[in-house]
């Protein structure tokens, strides 16, 4: 029998239609060859996939949306599950449940949630995959009012290292569904989770407000005290860029709710400052979801740096607004930088009941650039870990999700940032029950205990 007529879904192979665009991830820097791609079908695809790769002594990535950066989806030399085609999502309104495969977009979960005024939290860009998201916690828009997508899965359906199809939930198997709260892909190839929806009605509201760098650090710390006190409605942002004017920095709030209810924090923040420019809009849900979508996304080299921070003083504020260089006037080569509250719901889920962590979280900061000419690498990616330095001396942690594959490489000093050692040890135990062999390490790696 063939590899081929072993798959319902379509098997891929150098030279064939279709195998460049399955390869190409979110991030141009990553141009790996797989010796072959799996576009599952079904749940009996990945089994067949996974048994395959094992007796071929193949590595295994696992593509949904392809938005890692560090482009674990694409093996080279390997076997990429693909799950892509497994995009469907089916949702109960009446239980407030929707059901979702494991290759879906955050966009199919909004889109077949929001006809009925309901919703989950999902991440900010809706061409994300719903399983790479959620399995390293996901935050979002919705995270401060329910909580992270993790702490909304009900359950997850995974096909193990041994081709093995296993449910988890606080009933069934609850080590492995702990561990899938926040653990990443370490433990298997998750083909379908179960979200607990929420009514949260349709209509949004996004402020912000621009204001030269230079006048800005009395402004952040303002934003920075307001938030203290937000509604858990509204989701604080601030974000520094370059213009040929010089850098700006903007601050403001997104309000998932009636808008009128989130106008009433519009004095208090237009009270820090006289903005150079200034924007209130009322997107729908489904386009606040969208705004931060990137057209061509996939043809840009990107790089990033990330924190968690447990508190955010003048200093650090400062260090925001540089960005990583000696002072204001650096030029547009510079990474766009940004800051998201978490809190609220967030931060009462119990830290020993999921392996997601740093829950006491403020903000977490992002450094990032994008970039097409390969020439510029080093300079791009070396000022994004500038701006990334800066801001460490006030760092509490990391978003697993947000690690590169530098940090990554420097053995477990990235993983033990996103988890504390009691975590790290129990995510160990874990991940030596379901993968003692660690086939699945195309990830944010645990390793099993030796």
């Amino acid at each position: 029998m063939t590899t081929a007529t072993c798959f319902d879904g379509q098997v891929l192979t150098p030279g064939d239609a279709g195998y460049d665009d399955a390869r190409t991830v979110w991030n141009a820097m990553i141009d790996r060859r797989p010796r072959m791609i799996v576009r599952a079908a079904g749940v009996a695809d990945v089994v067949a996939a996974v048994r395959l790769a094992r007796e071929l002594d193949l590595e295994i990535g696992v593509r949904c949306g392809g938005h890692n950066a560090a482009g674990f989806a694409v093996p080279d030399g390997g076997l990429m599950i693909d799950l892509t085609p497994m995009g469907g999502v089916l949702v109960d309104p009446a239980r407030r449940r929707a059901r979702v495969q494991g290759g879906a977009l955050l966009g199919a979960l909004d889109r077949a949630s929001q006809p009925y005024g309901l919703a989950t939290t999902a991440g900010n860009v809706s061409h994300t995959g719903v399983g790479g998201l959620t399995l390293g916690g996901g935050m979002g828009w919705l995270a401060r009012q329910h909580g992270l997508a993790c702490d909304n899965v009900v359950s997850y359906t995974m096909v193990t290292a041994e081709g093995d199809v296993v449910t988890a939930s606080r009933t069934d198997n609850p080590d492995l569904f702990w561990g899938l709260r926040g653990g990443g892909g370490n433990f298997g190839v998750v083909t379908e989770f179960e979200f607990e929806l929420h009514h949260t009605g349709t209509r949004t509201l996004v402020a912000e407000f621009d204001f030269r760098a230079e006048d800005a650090v009395p402004v952040i710390e303002g934003w920075r005290d307001l938030n203290a006190a937000a509604p858990r409605q509204a989701t604080f942002t601030a974000g520094v860029s370059g213009t040929p004017s010089g850098p700006i920095a903007t601050v403001g709030f997104v309000w998932v709710g009636d808008p009128d209810d989130g106008r009433r924090l519009l004095p208090a923040m237009r009270a820090l400052g006289r903005p150079v420019a200034s924007r209130v809009t009322t997107p729908s849900y489904l386009e606040l979801q969208q705004r931060e979508d990137s057209t061509g996304g996939h043809a840009y080299r990107r790089y990033s740096k990330a924190h968690y921070l447990r508190s955010f003083p003048t200093a650090a504020i400062e260090a925001f607004l540089l960005r990583g260089a000696c002072d204001l006037s650096a030029g547009l080569d510079l990474p766009g930088v940004g800051l998201q509250a978490h809190g609220g719901a967030i931060a009462e889920v119990p830290e020993e009941d999921a392996a997601f962590s740093h829950r006491d979280t403020m903000f977490e900061f992002g450094a990032g650039s994008r970039w097409s000419d390969q020439a510029e690498d080093d300079v791009r990616m070396g000022a994004a870990r500038a701006a990334g330095a800066a801001l460490e001396p006030y760092a509490s942690g990391i978003y697993v999700n947000s690690l590169t594959a530098d940090e990554l490489a420097d053995g477990q000093r990235g993983v033990r940032r996103a988890y504390s050692a009691a975590k790290l040890a129990r995510l160990t135990a874990v991940k030596t029950a379901y993968d003692p062999a660690n086939v699945f390490h195309l990830n944010q790696n645990i390793r099993p205990a030796q």
